[in-house]
């Protein structure tokens, strides 16, 4: 089957080969003699050695894969060398491929075997947005000098992760990892980028997370045209002087689309970079993820310099040589002249790929189609056994890991500072700034970033539940954010300064308060609630406060004083269970002119509203001084004529009712304000005595954890150093014995001391008593053996013959290894005797006493 596809491929590709030259791009099994002269290779050798390799001992610090290969990998660079050869003498004007780079220990390594896909137990790196944001922000770029060559060596993965350095070749080796281990089918690509992408030139697009956080402006709802509505006036104005009014609206509109595109230009060759003089051969690599996998809708590049995804006809990749994953590498045989707009990513197709290994992705397809065409399953299945490719040889790279603390800081050094079209963006690792800031976008008018309008700041881990900040340098206002759990349920605090009685704003998480509070709006002289779900229908509520006197405003201030009322307004929805003429729509409490005022839902098949006005009698509520209630005092209107209206007696009760909630909600409007000064207070603590939030599984920076963590070694330390003496300790089996562990008396001392040595003299005594029985024993069983051969020896065969003799010859050695070890044993004796008298005469317990 691979003879007749190699077949096949040379009969299309001889079609496009010029008279005379040699055969295309063969097999390589086939083509192995060709070789070219050594002073050709070395003048089209892409690897020589650079002096960039870490000054360390490389023979201590990395495995034998980094500095030798194996032999499928000299086989596989032999295999590279003969494809460079042919690639190199039938395109020789184009540039030479980067095929096997040196590593960091100066050895030749194939570009497929420095990928190892990995997955590491982090979620964020579950998907390559994550993986991208990883490799940007955990590596510093190393152009590559010269620009237009390629990179003289390629450093394995965990180097680059060590050192947090490298070029973009190591920044997508590193990305492709990653992706490979996610799933995703990546590549790496070898190609031509322009100047700002080679060199993470930011600066004159703008900062991504700047576009995102741009709100949309909300299209405004159309207005239903409803059957039956009054019709508009007729428009009597005359036609000749509207269409001149249209002409000179037109020619004005016109003269600022002009004025309007004039400036646009002039922005656009203010901003324009100047013309790089290496364009088109400014070398770059980046990702290509092909569709399929992971749910990918199409093919996209990904650039591992900022971490940003792009099309696959992005203007800004000007060209591609050759991709590779960890299976293969593909040569392009396409054009790219445009780019790579027009270009095919089949790696299938070797009209347009040109592969490296046979048998791999491009011949596996190949291989399907074939499969499915054939008719005779014996023939493909004969076929398929005489097929036989080579496998690309394993990585050579160790285990690629980072652990938990360089995943929190990510950055070198915890920071990193990209510069966008006039914006700033900043970034910090969690804990390294005491307010906890992680992120910090500052945007200015100018492209050189020197006049900032606004700042917007990301906080993590605060205590008091702090996630965003956004200055208006402009404006001079704030906005401030809240995660959920705050006192108060405070989400967002918009202000100019924290001190009292100013413009601010206030969100609530309405579900979590009791009132269902949502917004509240504070003026000097007004503050408006909203609030949403309330059990009486509540959703509104203005009060007005009288103005303050010059004088007296800083001494209220100082003093937290309540404003004084002037006018509160309630708007409430609409209770379906009560009539619209008894369900009150808004009320009205004119605390000032001693009136409420209540108008009530409308009908559904009413246009109007009812109403009613009430003037307070002055002390309401006194039976002795109460000023007489009156019809005066009472104003209705009533949307039915033919309803019944309410005697004076209701009104009356009305009133007074009216009366008492208006005493509540004064009060209400005062707990208003003081929980408005008690935020306030808090806040200003808050920012004063900045605390982050520790997670007790967090042992490196939770001090308390920590402590009792190390608490807990010692202990066990101790209580394990304490065992091991014990153990070793020759007089604790008789001190357990006596009554008290002291030793008190010189006669008590001796007699540890004799205890001890006796109890060694009877272990010896035991020991050598137990060698001399089983020597005797060993030496009976011998004779005893001997004597029945003596007595059988004419009637035995071989095979007892040769047991008897193994017997012997095992009976003898472990005969004579007692005998050494009885005698080896008397002469110890005496030293062991001598040797625990000693050690007994100078343990402190018994030397003072001995």
């Amino acid at each position: 089957m691979t003879r007749h596809m190699d077949e096949e491929r040379d009969n299309q590709k001889e079609m496009k080969r010029e008279e005379g030259g040699q055969e295309y791009m063969a097999s390589i099994e086939e083509d192995g003699e060709l070789q070219e002269s050594e002073d050709t290779m070395s003048n089209n050798d892409i690897t020589p050695s650079v002096c960039s390799v870490p000054e360390t001992d490389a023979e201590e610090e990395f495995p034998s894969s980094y500095k030798e290969n194996s032999p499928q990998e000299n086989q596989l660079l032999e295999m590279a060398e003969n494809f460079r050869c042919q690639y190199v003498h039938l395109h020789p004007e184009r540039k030479p491929l980067l095929l096997c780079p040196l590593n960091e220990c100066g050895t030749k390594k194939f570009v497929s075997t420095t990928l190892r896909p990995t997955l590491l137990p982090y979620p964020e790196l579950y998907s390559w947005q994550g993986c991208a944001s990883l490799v940007s922000d955990y590596l510093c770029l190393e152009p590559i000098d010269p620009p237009s060559n390629l990179p003289k060596q390629l450093f394995s993965s965990t180097w680059v992760l060590q050192n947090q350095r490298g070029s973009s070749f190591d920044f997508s080796t590193l990305l492709c990892s990653f992706l490979l281990g996610a799933g995703y089918n990546a590549y790496c690509v070898s190609g031509y980028a322009a100047k700002e992408m080679c060199v993470i030139d930011q600066s004159r697009q703008d900062c991504p997370l700047r576009v995102t956080l741009e709100q949309v402006p909300l299209e405004e709802p159309q207005k239903q045209i409803k059957k039956y509505s009054v019709k508009p006036p007729r428009d009597l104005r005359s036609g000749f002087q509207k269409q001149q009014e249209a002409r000179r609206r037109a020619e004005a509109e016109a003269m600022v689309a002009q004025r309007r595109e004039e400036e646009e230009r002039l922005k656009e060759e203010r901003e324009r970079p100047p013309p790089d003089p290496l364009l088109g051969q400014r070398v770059h690599c980046w990702v290509l993820i092909l569709s399929g996998n992971r749910e990918v809708p199409e093919n996209f590049f990904i650039d591992p310099l900022t971490g940003r995804s792009f099309s696959t006809d992005d203007p800004s990749f000007l060209g591609i040589e050759s991709v590779w994953n960890h299976q293969n590498y593909w040569v392009n045989m396409q054009s790219c002249h445009y780019g790579c707009a027009e270009m095919t990513f089949d790696l299938s197709d070797s009209m347009r790929w040109e592969f490296l290994l046979p048998g791999d992705a491009a011949l596996l397809i190949s291989t399907m189609k074939l499969e499915q065409e054939s008719e005779d399953v014996e023939e493909e299945e004969e076929e398929e056994e005489e097929t036989k490719v080579f496998e690309m040889s394993p990585t050579w790279v160790k285990p690629i890991a980072i652990s938990q603390q360089d995943m929190e800081t990510r950055c070198p050094g915890g920071k990193r500072v990209i510069r966008f079209r006039k914006a700033t963006l900043e970034k910090f690792a969690p804990y390294l700034l005491h307010d906890g800031m992680v992120t910090r976008l500052t945007t200015f008018t100018d492209l050189e970033c020197e006049r900032p309008t606004a700042m917007r700041q990301w906080f993590q881990n605060r205590k008091d539940r702090l996630e965003e900040r956004e200055l208006d340098l402009v404006a001079g206002t704030t906005l401030e954010r809240f995660h959920r759990g705050r006192s108060h349920a405070l989400k967002s605090h918009r202000y100019v300064t924290m001190e009292l009685e100013t413009e601010r704003q206030m969100e609530f998480y309405s579900r979590a308060r009791a009132d269902g509070l949502a917004e509240r709006y504070d003026l000097p002289s007004e503050m408006t609630e909203r609030f949403e779900e309330r059990d009486d229908f509540l959703y509104y509520r203005h009060t007005l406060f009288h103005e303050h006197l010059e004088k007296t405003v800083a001494a209220e201030i100082q003093n937290q004083e309540h404003r004084h009322v002037k006018k509160i307004v309630e708007r409430f929805h609409r209770d379906r269970s009560k009539p619209a003429s008894e369900d009150v729509a808004e009320r009205v409490f004119l605390v000032s002119e001693n009136r409420i005022e209540l108008t009530y839902h409308r009908e559904d098949d009413r246009i109007t509203s009812a109403w009613r006005s009430f003037v307070k009698p002055h002390n309401l509520g006194d039976t002795k001084n109460e000023q007489p209630f009156t019809s005066d005092m009472v104003s209705t209107y009533q949307v039915d004529p033919f309803e019944k209206p309410k005697k004076q007696l209701f009104m009356y009760e009305l009133l007074v009712a009216l009366t008492k909630e208006e005493e509540t909600v004064i009060q209400r409007v005062m707990e208003s304000e003081a929980e408005v000064w008690e935020i306030l207070a808090t806040r200003g603590q808050e920012e004063n005595n900045i605390e982050l939030l520790i997670s007790i599984y967090n042992t490196a920076r939770n001090e308390n954890a920590r402590i009792h963590r190390e608490a807990r070694e010692r202990m066990a330390h101790e209580e394990r150093l304490r065992q091991e003496e014990k153990d070793l300790d020759f007089l604790v089996p008789f001190l357990n014995r006596l009554d008290s562990p002291e030793i008190t008396s010189r006669q008590l001392a001796l007699q540890l001391r004799n205890d001890c040595l006796a109890a060694l003299k009877q272990q010896i005594i035991d020991k050598t008593n137990l060698i001399q029985a089983r020597f005797e024993k060993k030496t009976q069983c011998l004779e005893e053996k001997q004597l029945w051969y003596q007595k059988n020896r004419l009637s035995m065969n071989k095979q007892d013959e040769e047991e008897y003799l193994s017997f012997c010859s095992k009976a003898m050695f472990e005969i004579h290894t007692l005998k050494l070890r009885l005698s080896r044993q008397k002469e110890d004796a005496p030293q062991k005797y001598q040797a625990l008298d000693q050690t007994l005469r100078q343990d402190p317990r018994l030397a003072k006493f001995l």
